[in-house]
């Protein structure tokens, strides 16, 4: 990586252009919708709403917060375990997250929310939560290229992560019309595979060169707990947070809940047993306590029962854990992928299991247990769906895990190969997983210490 070339785009030079287009683009498109308008006192008139607390922001903002919480503390303090790249991890993960959500509002809002009478995209909390949800995709994605790429080259692969995801997402959510409120398939396992098949284009031979700054120190690994603990008190606000208001919101919280807890117990269990000495392995601990969450998604607002909650957890917890002991060693040394956070066993592995137990609680469903009109709640079986049997629908659930999976492996060698061009400023292998390179700091008995300009000192 980082070849000899005269041409260098810099990261000033795209913040810049590419703020302005959003402020050019959201004035020709953007307008606030009926619920965040000042008009909403005529339209609380109009459908004889009674009280300013029926407006969705009541139901949906304190979901709203816990998400943008998870997209930016949870997932950003994950990402500091490295013992030189906090800085990188967490700055990192604001700005593509900054940026991200800006594309993503325009282009979920061309796709769902585009109004055909005056070609305005009309958004209120739940676009920004849609918003954040896609953004969450490019995050899962920077993981498995944490350390070894540019800043601009991560606003790139942000730039078609998003307009991916937005393809992806209307294809299973509209065109199949499959449920999939936590997003196990369209962000988890879409994401993860982008960011897989992105790191296996850009793979370096001679890694090997900053071999050791791949670890972590007590430090860090404390500091990535942080970003664990955020993650799993929020991850049921995640999954239940565009579900249908009343039962589905409730049992996608109860069911999310569950599965987390089980997956922290099966973890440590394996964890212990893993080692020769019984101890626990922090990596594991960090990482696979989540799994539980990412396999619940698609399947949160289902009748998949409480038991049934503690049993995808108890098996996402294995599988994600074994995976980071044998997957991930396995990946690098023979397919070539250097997946630096393991997103392969925390979001790939869980994301597929979420799929397929998505797919049979779906099919499995029945009018004994949803009663009638529930199913039909459930499952949408309105308008052109009307018809559709159980049976049917857990087909399409099936399909649309196969079409997440091809936009990743796709969209990922696509975009791989642009971000191979020797543009970018990637660092050199042996620079890979070090502040340094693109952060201001002095090093001082092992610790970080930002310059202070000396008229601010």
């Amino acid at each position: 990586m980082a070849k000899n070339t005269n041409i260098r785009i810099s990261l000033p030079a795209v913040c810049f252009v590419w703020q302005i287009a959003m402020i050019i683009l959201f004035g020709v498109f953007i307008r606030y919708d009926e619920e965040s308008d000042t008009h909403w006192i005529e339209h609380r008139r109009k459908k004889n709403i009674s009280t300013n607390l029926e407006n969705d922001f009541y139901y949906r903002y304190p979901s709203f917060q816990d998400v943008h919480v998870m997209i930016f503390v949870g997932f950003g303090f994950l990402m500091t375990f490295l013992k030189r790249y906090s800085f990188g991890g967490v700055g990192f993960n604001f700005l593509i997250a900054a940026f991200g959500i800006q594309w993503a509002l325009l282009m979920q809002g061309w796709f769902h929310h585009l109004d055909e009478h005056d070609w305005k995209i009309k958004i209120g909390v739940e676009n920004l939560i849609n918003a954040d949800f896609c953004v969450a995709s490019c995050l899962i994605a920077y993981g498995a290229c944490l350390g070894k790429v540019s800043p601009v080259q991560l606003m790139v692969l942000t730039l078609f992560g998003v307009t991916l995801f937005a393809v992806e997402e209307y294809i299973i959510l509209e065109l199949l019309h499959a449920k999939d409120a936590g997003g196990s398939m369209v962000i988890h396992t879409f994401g993860a595979y982008y960011g897989l098949t992105i790191s296996w284009v850009l793979y370096r031979p001679l890694l090997s060169q900053s071999k050791h700054l791949q670890g972590s120190v007590y430090h860090s690994d404390v500091f990535a707990m942080i970003g664990t603990l955020f993650l799993w008190m929020y991850w049921p606000s995640f999954n239940s947070a565009i579900a249908d208001h009343g039962d589905g919101q409730h049992r996608a919280v109860i069911n999310t809940y569950l599965a987390l807890a089980s997956s922290v117990l099966t973890t440590f269990a394996i964890s212990s047993i893993s080692q020769n000495n019984g101890k626990l392995d922090m990596v594991h601990i960090q990482n696979a306590t989540l799994a539980g969450g990412v396999a619940m998604g698609t399947a949160s607002e289902f009748m998949i029962t409480p038991y049934g909650s503690l049993i995808v957890g108890f098996c996402s917890g294995i599988v994600s854990t074994f995976g980071y002991l044998f997957l991930t060693p396995f990946m690098e040394k023979t397919l070539k992928i250097q997946d630096t956070c393991g997103i392969h066993n925390l979001h790939a592995m869980p994301g597929v299991i979420g799929g397929i137990v998505g797919a049979i609680t779906a099919a499995s469903a029945s009018e004994s247990v949803y009663g009638q009109e529930g199913l039909i709640n459930t499952f949408d079986f309105k308008d052109a769906v009307a018809n559709r049997t159980v049976n049917i629908q857990g087909g399409y659930q099936a399909a649309a895990l196969f079409v997440a999976i091809a936009f990743g492996l796709v969209g990922g060698a696509l975009v791989g190969g642009i971000l191979k061009l020797p543009i970018w400023g990637d660092p050199a292998d042996v620079n890979c997983f070090d502040d340094d390179v693109y952060w201001e700091f002095v090093m001082c008995c092992g610790l970080y210490h930002v310059i202070i300009p000396k008229h601010l000192d």
